[in-house]
C-alpha cells in the first residue's frame, strides 16, 4: 500500500485541511512554504493521467476551493499549483496529488525558473497532435 493510501485509511496520522467522500487534503510534512498543502483523491491513481476526467475535475475543483481558503486565511500573496507526473518530474509518491504552495514574497524557499529556448514551436505542436 502507498503512504498516501495509508494516510487516507487512517493508518498514518496527518494534519487534515479538508476531507469528503472522494478527496483528502493534508499539510505537506516538508512545508516548502507555510501552508503547503497536498490534495489527493481517496481512490488510488498513480498519477493524474490515469484518472477518469470526472474524478480529475472533482479533484481540481476541491483544490481550487482549498487554495482560496489557504490564500485568504494565511494571507498569502498568491500560490503555485503543482502536479508532478512521474519520477523524472519530481513525483516521489506514486499517488496522484496536487501541491498548493502559498507564496508570501520573493524570498520564499521555492523557485521556478523559466528559460528561453529556440525550439520550432509549430513542429512541436504538430508532433504533440500527431498521435490523435
Amino acid at each position: 500500500m502507498c503512504v498516501f493510501c495509508d494516510i487516507i485509511s487512517g493508518n498514518i496520522p496527518s494534519s487534515k485541511v479538508y476531507e469528503d467522500d472522494d478527496v483528502l487534503a493534508i499539510l505537506d510534512l516538508s512545508q516548502t512554504t507555510r501552508g503547503h498543502t497536498l490534495v489527493m483523491p481517496k481512490k488510488h491513481y498513480e498519477n493524474f493521467l490515469e484518472m477518469p476526467n470526472d474524478e480529475y475535475m472533482n479533484l481540481m475543483g476541491k483544490a481550487q476551493l482549498i487554495t482560496d481558503k489557504v490564500v485568504k486565511n494565511l494571507k498569502a500573496k498568491g500560490c503555485n499549483i503543482l502536479i508532478n507526473t512521474n519520477e523524472i518530474a519530481g513525483q516521489t509518491i506514486m499517488h496522484t496529488h496536487v501541491h498548493i504552495i502559498p507564496r508570501y514574497g520573493v524570498k520564499d524557499t521555492i523557485i521556478f525558473k523559466f528559460t528561453e529556448n529556440k525550439y520550432d514551436l509549430d513542429s512541436i505542436a504538430k508532433e504533440i497532435n500527431s498521435q490523435d
